[in-house]
């Protein structure tokens, strides 16, 4: 039906009401309220959250922060299994990605597509959701893990989200869930798709990029200010993870899709 990419909005909201449609809500940064059939739901960075046709809902800014997410609304045929589970269960799923840049590509082609008028557009569109739901559903099934093994990756995660800039050891990490470095390592990755020290470089480079265009910071500065204080590795480091030297990135002097950088 349509979808929209929803970039920092002011307060966004929008009202109390039965949806006639299906929502797929994929969250890139911040976070966003629902009320779904009076129930609230929080989804946060990474997060994706179906939304059923016939739920009761309603959605605003966390506390006025504004956020950046996909949404794509869309219909099934009734009475029809898909055999995807989120979608046949018939109320709201919620769940968090381990690899996110392939979501996020086929959420920005969707947009782009929908927005255009070339030919063919209905069957690639439809070819784009179908692989998306589908991936989806991979994603879901990698969330079935124990109650457990899921708290301890997200409080590593927490950590991580804000204590980036910091020195950041394993054995640290490990330390905040009682378990040995390897386990927090091993664990993280089950849960995420790459370990915390990688994920670590991920959120200082998506910081880097922003300060390169939109601060007047020098490299070397926001190298420091990064936790890099040797300039040099945050070069092969910056370079590793975009393709681009610190320095060419300025000069290209637009921002990257960072979704595609993180492969």
């Amino acid at each position: 039906m349509s979808v929209n990419f929803d970039d920092y909005i002011p307060n966004w909201r929008t009202q109390l009401e039965t949806i006639a449609y299906n929502v797929l809500v994929v969250v890139r940064e911040g976070k966003v309220r629902y009320e779904l059939n009076g129930e609230e739901v929080l989804a946060v960075k990474d997060d994706v959250l179906f939304i059923p046709q016939g739920t009761r809902r309603s959605g605003q800014n966390w506390y006025g922060a504004p956020h950046q997410k996909h949404t794509i609304l869309f219909t099934l045929a009734h009475h029809e299994a898909t055999g995807i589970p989120y979608l046949d269960k018939g109320s709201y799923s919620k769940f968090t990605l381990s690899s996110t840049p392939y979501v996020f590509h086929c959420c920005e082609r969707l947009y782009e597509e929908m927005r255009g008028v070339k030919g063919y557009r209905t069957q690639i569109c439809q070819g784009i959701l179908q692989e998306l739901l589908g991936m989806l559903a991979r994603e879901f099934e990698k969330t079935e893990l124990p109650p457990s093994k899921r708290k301890y990756a997200d409080t590593i995660r927490t950590y991580l989200l804000e204590h980036y800039r910091d020195p950041i050891e394993i054995e640290s990490l490990a330390k905040l869930i009682h378990r040995s470095p390897n386990y927090a390592t091993a664990l993280f990755k089950e849960v995420y798709g790459h370990s915390p020290i990688r994920y670590m470089h991920q959120l200082r480079i998506m910081e880097a990029c922003s300060l390169l265009l939109h601060s007047g910071m020098s490299i070397a500065h926001i190298a420091q200010y990064l936790g890099y204080y040797d300039t040099s590795y945050f070069y092969r480091i910056f370079k590793k993870h975009t393709g681009l030297s610190p320095s060419d990135y300025v000069l290209q002097g637009d921002p990257l899709d960072l979704s595609k950088l993180f492969t």
